[in-house]
C-alpha cells in the first residue's frame, strides 16, 4: 500500500439514539410490510412489523411480570430463529440486558456466563438447549427460569426426568420447570379483568400499547443494551458491555455506507450470538429488508431457495464456494480454469475502474454464459452484494468473485466496537483492504503497527473488569484492537495480522501468518492452512488439502488408492452428516499417504508461496487428513481458527519439522 499515514478520520454528526427508538420508527413506518420471512421449506408465513410489535409488547410485559426490570439480565441460548429476535427486542423494550450465548457452548461455559452476568432467565431454543441451561444453572445457588422456544420442547426435556406428558407436548405447555414460549408470552396478555367489551376493550388495549411504548422509550443512549461474551481463547470470556448508543450509532453509520431498503431480503445465518450478524439484522430491520433466519449448515440450499439480495458471511463460505467451483475435472475443469483466468483479468480492470479491452470483453461474455451465470444462479440470482467480516478474505478469492459478477464488500470490526469500524462500498472499493472508516470513526496506527479506533461504537467496557477495560480503552477513548494494519492516505485500511498471532522466529524476524495462509487458500488444492513456528528457526505450514480436487488429480494417475479415494470423495460431495465426513477423512488419509500426492502438493504449495521473502517462506509442510471444524473444536462458532488448539493438537507433528533428522525432508503427514 502506497502513501501510508498513521491517522485518518471520517467526521460526522452521529445522532444520539436507542435501539428502542429504532424499533418503533421501523414499526410505524413499515407496519404491514414483512419484517421476518419464513425459513425455506417451513411452509410458514412472513411476520409483519405490526405483528412483531404485538409479540414484543407481550414479551416485554411478560419479562416484567416475571420479575425482571431495567438493568436485569436475560440470556438467549439458541440458534438463529425468529423467536431469538423477538426475545431480543422484548428485552430491549423492557430495559432488560440481553446476554447472547452460543448454542455450541458446553454447559460448563454456559454456567460461567450465567454466573458472571447474573442472568436470572434463559431463553432456550429447544429441549437440548433447555436441559443444558438447567444444568448450567444448577450450581448457581439462585433460581434461573428457562423459557423454551420450540413448542412441546419443555415437555420433551422433562420426559427424561419422569415428568411431563404427551398432553403437555401437544399443547406446548412446559414441564419440569421449563416454560413454553407461548405460555411465557401469555403472561404479557391483559387479564380478564383488564378490559370490558366493545369500545372499552379497544380503549384498554390502546392504553396498554401506549403504556408499553412509554415505558420502553425510557431507555437512554448510555444504558447498556446487551452484554456479549468474547470467545475466551486467551483466558476467561469477558462480557463486552454495549450501550444503546454504541449499537444504534453503528446501525446508522453502516446505513450510510451500505444500500439497504424495502426491496431487499437477506438470509441471517451467522450466529446471532455474535455482534456482526446481530447488528446487520438491526440494520436490515430498520431499513425494511426482510430477514429470514437459517443455519450455516444449510446455507447453500437456503440461498438458492430464498434468493436474497444481500448476505453477510465470514470468509469460510466464500472459500468453500470457490473451492467447489474449482473442483471440476476433465473438460469441465479446463473450462473452469480458463474462465477463472478471465475473471481475474476482468477483476483487475474493474478494480482500476477501466473498461475491459475488446478481446477480454468477448472472452468474458463467453465465460459468463458458460460459467459465471451458473455461479450467480447458485447464490440465488438476485444478489446485489455479499458482505464479508470476522476474518481476512483472501484477495484472489475476492477477485475471482468480482470478475464473475459477484461483489463481496469486505469490512472490519470487533465485538468491542459494536462491531463495524470499516467497510468497502460498491462506490469505493479496494480489494485487499477492509475499506474506509464508517462515519464518526477515527483510526490511528500505533508505533508498533497496532490499529487504534475511536468513535461512538467503542464499548462501555468489560463487565466487572475495570483494569482490563483500562488496558484496551485509553482515557481519551482510543480502543486498542490487537490487530496490525496499514492505512492509506485516502483512508483504506489493510489488516496484516493479529498482534498476538505474529510469529517471531528464533532469528528475530516477525512473520505475519494470515497473509501466507491467504495465499495458499487461493490454490485449488488447498482447503485450509495454518502457519506455525513461533520461536523456531523458520516457519512451517499445516495444510488440509481439498479432498475432491486432489482425488480428481489422483484419479488419472492411480494415486492415493484411487478406488477407495474416489468412492470416499464422491461420498463427501453427496452425503451430509457423519457418513460424509468420515468418508472424506478416509479419502484424504489415503491421498496424503501416497508419495505422488505428497510430491504434487509440495509443488503446488511452494509454487503459491514463491513470491514471499526468504525468511517468511515456510520450509516444511504438514499434511492433515482431518479438516478444521466447529465440531472438533478447532473453529470458533464464527469459523475462526483457534491457533492455540491447532498448536496443541499437532505439537508432535510440528516438533518433527525441527528435529535434526528432518533436514532433508519437506513433507510430513499427520499420524504418519
Amino acid at each position: 500500500m502506497t502513501d501510508k499515514v498513521d491517522y485518518y478520520a471520517n467526521p460526522a454528526e452521529v445522532p444520539q439514539g436507542t435501539l428502542v427508538e429504532l424499533f418503533f420508527e421501523a414499526v410505524d413506518r413499515l407496519a404491514d410490510k414483512p419484517a421476518y420471512g419464513a425459513p425455506a421449506g417451513s411452509g410458514g408465513r412472513p411476520m409483519s412489523y405490526a405483528h412483531v410489535e404485538e409479540q414484543v409488547r407481550r414479551g416485554a410485559t411478560a419479562l416484567g411480570k416475571s420479575g425482571l426490570g431495567r438493568g436485569d439480565k436475560a440470556a438467549v441460548l439458541s440458534e438463529n430463529r425468529v423467536e431469538w429476535a423477538l426475545a431480543d427486542w422484548s428485552c430491549l423494550c423492557a430495559g432488560v440486558v440481553s446476554v447472547p450465548v452460543y448454542s455450541t457452548l458446553p454447559a460448563a461455559q454456559v454456567a460461567y456466563i450465567l454466573r458472571d452476568s447474573g442472568a436470572s432467565l434463559v431463553f432456550a431454543s429447544d429441549a437440548e438447549q433447555a436441559v443444558k441451561a438447567r444444568e448450567a444453572a444448577s450450581g448457581l445457588g439462585r433460581p434461573v427460569e428457562v423459557v423454551v422456544f420450540e413448542a412441546g420442547a419443555g415437555a420433551e426435556a422433562g420426559a427424561g426426568t419422569g415428568s411431563g406428558s404427551e398432553a403437555d407436548a401437544e399443547s406446548g405447555k412446559a414441564a419440569d420447570g421449563f416454560v413454553a414460549w407461548e405460555e411465557f408470552l401469555a403472561r404479557g396478555d391483559m387479564g380478564a379483568g383488564d378490559a370490558g367489551a366493545g369500545d372499552e376493550a379497544g380503549d384498554a388495549a390502546g392504553d396498554a400499547d401506549a403504556a408499553f411504548r412509554s415505558r420502553a422509550l425510557e431507555a437512554t443512549p448510555d444504558q447498556v443494551a446487551t452484554m456479549i461474551y468474547t470467545s475466551g481463547t486467551t483466558g476467561a470470556p469477558k462480557g463486552v458491555m454495549l450501550t444503546h448508543q454504541n449499537v444504534s450509532s453503528n446501525v446508522w453509520a453502516s446505513r450510510q455506507m451500505l444500500e439497504v431498503g424495502e426491496g431487499d431480503s437477506t438470509l441471517s445465518f451467522l450466529p446471532l450470538s455474535h455482534v456482526f450478524q446481530r447488528m446487520v439484522d438491526y440494520l436490515c430491520f430498520s431499513g425494511g429488508c426482510t430477514i429470514t433466519h437459517g443455519a450455516i449448515d444449510h446455507v447453500a440450499d437456503d440461498i438458492k431457495a430464498l434468493r436474497p439480495t444481500l448476505v453477510c458471511s465470514v470468509p469460510r463460505l466464500y472459500e468453500k464456494v470457490y473451492q467447489k467451483v474449482l473442483d471440476a475435472d476433465g473438460l469441465k475443469g479446463k473450462l473452469v480454469a480458463w474462465a477463472s483466468g478471465v475473471a481475474f483479468q476482468a477483476a483487475r480492470h474493474r478494480e482500476r475502474g477501466t473498461a475491459l479491452p475488446a478481446g477480454l470483453r468477448w472472452k468474458h461474455a463467453l465465460a459468463d454464459r458458460l460459467v459465471f451465470e451458473k455461479l450467480r444462479q447458485g447464490v440465488g440470482g438476485r444478489l446485489r452484494f455479499f458482505v464479508s467480516g470476522g476474518a481476512a478474505l483472501a484477495p484472489e478469492i475476492n477477485r475471482f468473485f468480482l470478475g464473475a459478477g459477484i461483489t463481496i464488500l469486505e469490512g472490519y470490526g470487533l465485538s468491542e466496537t459494536s462491531p463495524v469500524t470499516n467497510v468497502n462500498t460498491r462506490e469505493r472499493f479496494r480489494i485487499g483492504t477492509v475499506g474506509r472508516p464508517v462515519p464518526g470513526t477515527e483510526l490511528r496506527i500505533a508505533d508498533d503497527g497496532e490499529i487504534l479506533v475511536r468513535g461512538p461504537q467503542v464499548m462501555k467496557g468489560y463487565h466487572g473488569l475495570e483494569e482490563q477495560t483500562r488496558q484496551v480503552v485509553s482515557e481519551d477513548g482510543w480502543f486498542s484492537t490487537g490487530d496490525i494494519g496499514e492505512l492509506s492516505a485516502d483512508g483504506f485500511l489493510a489488516i496484516t495480522d493479529r498482534k498476538k498471532d505474529l510469529i517471531k522466529t528464533s532469528g528475530g524476524k516477525y512473520v505475519a501468518p494470515q497473509a501466507i495462509e491467504n495465499l495458499l487458500k487461493g490454490n485449488p488444492y488447498v482447503d485450509q492452512a495454518v502457519v506455525v513456528g513461533d520461536g523456531r528457526k523458520f516457519v512451517s505450514v499445516l495444510v488440509v488439502p481439498a479432498v475432491e480436487k486432489l482425488a480428481g488429480w489422483a484419479g488419472g494417475r492411480g494415486a492415493g488408492g484411487q478406488g477407495r479415494a474416489g468412492t470416499a470423495a464422491g461420498a463427501e460431495a453427496s452425503a451430509g452428516g457423519t457418513v460424509g465426513a468420515e468418508a472424506a477423512e478416509s479419502a484424504l488419509a489415503a491421498l496424503v499417504a501416497d508419495p505422488r500426492c505428497q510430491a504434487f502438493l509440495e509443488e503446488e504449495i511452494f509454487g503459491a508461496l514463491r513470491d514471499l521473502a526468504r525468511f517468511e517462506t515456510p520450509k516444511k509442510i504438514g499434511l492433515l487428513h482431518e479438516p478444521f471444524t466447529i465440531e472438533n473444536g478447532v473453529l470458533t462458532p464464527t469459523q475462526k481458527v483457534k491457533r492455540r488448539v491447532v498448536a496443541e493438537r499437532y505439537a508432535a507433528l510440528v516438533d518433527e519439522f525441527y528435529a535434526p533428522a528432518s533436514v532433508d525432508r519437506t513433507v510430513f503427514v499427520a499420524g504418519g
